[in-house]
């Protein structure tokens, strides 16, 4: 019998050595962190404004609605709807914000006390982040498709 060894098994000529961060590369790690944690600062701020428009929407729906009917007028979407979807959204865009908050607090942490362990695991946080972030993209270009199937169909319905 032949002896073939799995792919896994050899070890390739990176495995012999250590990778080690110039002095450059911990700068450039410094600056993203400083830009992340900016980046993080100003998706919070914006995250609480999301939750004070959605409950302000939320709580001013019926208001408005009963305001609309005195005038004649009616909305397409309830507007306690809309409040909510907000809240929802801004549920959703706190997880990728966190992720982002803890890679750049990580990395500092890591560079300071130059520690691999807390570097990985910051770097394991900038996965999650984009990995969040990509699949969010997905779930919307998919949700994007059906509407637009669906306004096609409204559309063609509409002269039938």
């Amino acid at each position: 019998m032949e002896n073939y060894s799995s792919f896994n098994d050899e070890k390739s000529s990176f495995d012999n050595f250590e990778l080690q961060l110039t002095e450059q590369a911990k700068d450039f790690l410094r600056e993203t962190a400083k830009w992340a944690t900016f980046i993080t600062i100003l998706g919070f701020i914006g995250l609480g404004f999301m939750i004070l428009m959605g409950l302000f929407v939320s709580a001013m729906g019926s208001q408005m609605a009963e305001a609309q009917a005195a005038m004649g007028q009616s909305s397409p979407i309830p507007m306690g709807a809309l409040g909510i979807f907000y809240i929802v959204v801004a549920v959703f865009y706190f997880f990728p914000l966190m992720y982002l908050f803890k890679f750049a607090s990580g990395i500092k942490d890591a560079l300071n006390s130059n520690n691999t362990e807390r570097l990985t695991i910051a770097f394991g946080n900038l996965k999650s982040h984009y990995k969040f972030i990509g699949i969010l993209m997905i779930v919307f270009i998919a949700l994007f498709v059906l509407m637009f199937i669906f306004g096609i169909a409204a559309g063609l319905a509409a002269f039938v």
